[in-house]
């Protein structure tokens, strides 16, 4: 049986949870949320990274949907109402293949039934406008991860790729991260600036995340995290969930995106712009410029690393598919992730430590997170705190 083989036989039993999928920005931004215009019951390959058959195909068993809204957006609040509305119309369209999922325990469930678990994160703290009482009722309407920033600092949390401003967490962001361990919320370190990630493993007592980020001693991006970082991750019992970003994996992929945003930002577009004029800019670029590809092996020399410093208990998966323009060879969109697997599989990985990285280390961190919940609402009631009274 060939390598490819056994990762397919393997994830029928051990699928994939991803820690993170933009599809929902996406189609706010293709189609206003017309999930009819782009039905992810069929192949959508010209315009998306993402649709049920390819999840089928990669052996996707569980994935966490971002609920991303841009941080410079004025009114952040009700865009990230609408991305969760639109995981919903998501989950009421697809019964079949999508199980809303908000434990561990749905999780399995799902698996059990043969449908792909349906989780949600936020990614950015500027979501909750500095407002505890707002974090809650995110986590009341099923979000299930956190991002403490992301692009841009917000007034509690430094991000890894903007200018220091509070030093790591302040004092409101040290509170953000004890509200979300009572509640159960995962506390997602992916784009904060390394001080936010020490102050966050400082702060927590439930384990954290990285839920699409890699190894910075590979690539040396800030997205990516630093390996005292990984080391400490045996000890909080969390994970870092591996990103296929090509600038976040491949160095020479972090140059030319460097030279490639300074080229849009001189077209007076955002660097993050996907729409089908920031492509054709992209294009130009690339064709006066050749793009540096990723490969499936970039992926996997990252995760190499991290199991050597972290241990593969806490290693998993998060490719961002639909939250960047470029993806690595063999990865190219949702149904890539045997051919991951069998690169590992052919680099001596077990079918223990496989399933470990797909689906085991991911159930276990919910519910290891869900237990410190449950101890921690016995003792400590809601946080009302203010950022006008923890910061001054």
């Amino acid at each position: 049986m060939s390598s490819l083989e056994q990762a397919r036989e393997l994830l029928a039993e051990f699928p994939v949870v991803d820690g993170h999928n933009d599809l929902p920005w996406a189609l706010r931004e293709q189609v206003r949320y017309d999930l009819a215009a782009r039905d992810i019951a069929v192949h959508q390959d010209a315009h998306l990274h993402t649709d049920i058959p390819r999840l089928r195909k990669g052996g996707v068993g569980a994935q966490y949907w971002s609920v991303y809204v841009r941080s410079d957006l004025p009114d952040a609040v009700p865009a990230t109402l609408e991305q969760i509305d639109c995981v919903r119309q998501l989950l009421a369209r697809y019964p079949a293949d999508l199980a809303p999922a908000l434990t561990a325990a749905d999780m399995e469930a799902a698996r059990r039934n043969g449908r792909i678990a349906s989780l949600m994160g936020a990614e950015g703290g500027h979501s909750i406008a500095n407002s505890l009482g707002t974090l809650r009722g995110l986590y009341a309407l099923g979000v299930r991860y956190m991002t403490l920033t992301h692009n841009d600092n917000n007034d509690w949390a430094d991000s890894a790729t903007d200018e220091p401003n509070v030093g790591g967490l302040s004092a409101f962001g040290r509170e953000v991260v004890r509200e979300m361990n009572r509640l159960g919320m995962l506390v997602d370190l992916s784009h904060v600036a390394a001080t936010t990630m020490r102050d966050a493993l400082d702060a927590t007592s439930a384990p954290v995340i990285f839920s699409h980020s890699s190894s910075r001693a590979v690539c040396d991006h800030p997205r990516n995290i630093p390996d005292d970082v990984l080391e400490r991750l045996s000890g909080n019992g969390g994970m870092a969930m591996v990103t296929f970003v090509p600038k976040f994996v491949l160095q020479a992929a972090v140059d030319w995106t460097a030279a490639a945003d300074e080229n849009m930002r001189a077209h007076g577009l955002h660097h993050l712009d996907t729409s089908p004029q920031a492509m054709k800019v992209h294009r130009a670029f690339e064709e006066r410029n050749p793009r540096p590809v990723a490969t499936v092996s970039t992926v996997a020399d990252h995760l190499e690393h991290m199991r050597e410093v972290a241990g593969v208990d806490h290693l998993g998966i998060g490719g961002d598919y639909d939250g960047t323009a470029f993806t690595p060879d063999g990865l190219n969109d949702v149904s890539g992730y045997p051919n991951l697997l069998a690169e590992l599989l052919d680099r001596g990985w077990s079918r223990a430590d496989l399933a470990k990285l797909t689906w085991q280390n991911a159930v276990r961190v919910l519910g290891a997170a869900e237990d410190v919940a449950r101890e921690l609402q016995g003792t400590r009631r809601p946080s009302n705190a203010t950022i006008g009274e923890l910061d001054g």
